[in-house]
This record gives C-alpha cells, structure tokens and sequence, in this order.
C-alpha cells in the first residue's frame, strides 16, 4: 500500500522543467510580493496584504508542486548499456 502511495505522490521531473519551475517561482513571488506590498500599503491594511500573499502562494504551489506533463516534455536520454566482455580485465596493472 505504501508504494502505491508513493508512486502517486512522486514526481518526476526533467532538467529543463526543474528550470522552468524555478522561473515561474521566482517570477510569481516576485511579483505578488510586490503586488501584495502596494495594496496593502495604498490600503492601510496588513491583513489584506498577508491575505492576497498567503492566496497566491497556494495557487503557486498548486501549479509547481504536482509534476505535470509540461515539465516533462525533455526527458533524459541515457546512454545504452555497455555489454560486459567476455575476458578479465586487469584494471589494478
């Protein structure tokens, strides 16, 4: 049952969506932050910038946690396996 559970919540993500995710992070905190700031200032409130932050930090992570297809588009491409040879090696000669 356990691996079930974990296969479910692993995700597996490529080089290039890992980048990307970590740009969208960066982009989406920057800006809310921002965001977030200058409403609350123009508006005298702390709660309404804490509310409008702590809102759009769930909806990010809604959107980067999950490994969705789109950050899987360029998996890796291993090398094929070497066939072992038929005779010993001397590798300490």
């Amino acid at each position: 049952m356990s691996n079930a559970i974990q296969d479910y919540f692993e995700g597996k993500i490529d080089f290039v969506g890992q980048q990307r995710v970590d740009e969208i992070a960066r982009i989406w905190l920057f800006s809310f932050t921002a965001l977030s700031f200058a409403l609350g200032f123009a508006l005298h409130s702390l709660k309404t910038s804490f509310m409008l932050l702590g809102s759009s930090t769930v909806v990010l992570c809604a959107i980067v946690l999950p490994a969705w297809p789109m950050y899987n588009k360029h998996p890796v491409k291993w090398l094929p396996a070497l066939k072992p040879s038929g005779g010993e090696t001397n590798k300490g000669e």
